[in-house]
């Protein structure tokens, strides 16, 4: 195995590639390029999230479907935690627990996206 990209399904492509972008990803490709987007691939330094629409496979896959975000937390190591931190303090997002160091010597903080996803991001100072 060489690498994971979670496909992760969205209400809306525009809010959650928006929400992504205050992050520092970036857009890589959409599915279609232009117009209105059911699948979108961002990425920051080493990190990937592939987002698709529910719409776009609620007839070939009726299985995936939830009402919040789900039992997942994405654990994403980064440098200069403080920093980022701080930048996010002055965008929309809901910081869920702030910087805080772990037991196990990890800086963390915690967020939730415009999905309901949990995003904890972490650093070995």
């Amino acid at each position: 195995m060489d690498s994971l990209s979670p496909n992760i399904f969205v209400y809306s492509m525009n809010e959650t590639i928006g929400f992504y972008k205050k992050l520092g990803f970036e857009v890589i490709m959409t599915v279609p390029e232009q117009g209105d987007f059911v699948w979108a691939m961002m990425s920051c330094g080493s990190v990937t999230f592939m987002f698709q629409t529910f719409d776009s496979l609620q007839n070939e896959l009726p299985e995936i479907k939830r009402d919040t975000g789900g039992p997942l937390l994405f654990y994403i190591k980064l440098k200069g935690i403080r920093i980022f931190f701080e930048k996010l303090q002055h965008q929309q997002v809901t910081i869920l627990k702030g910087l805080e160091k772990t037991f196990y010597g990890a800086t963390e903080f915690s967020i939730a996206d415009n999905n309901g996803f949990v995003l904890t991001f972490a650093e070995d100072e």
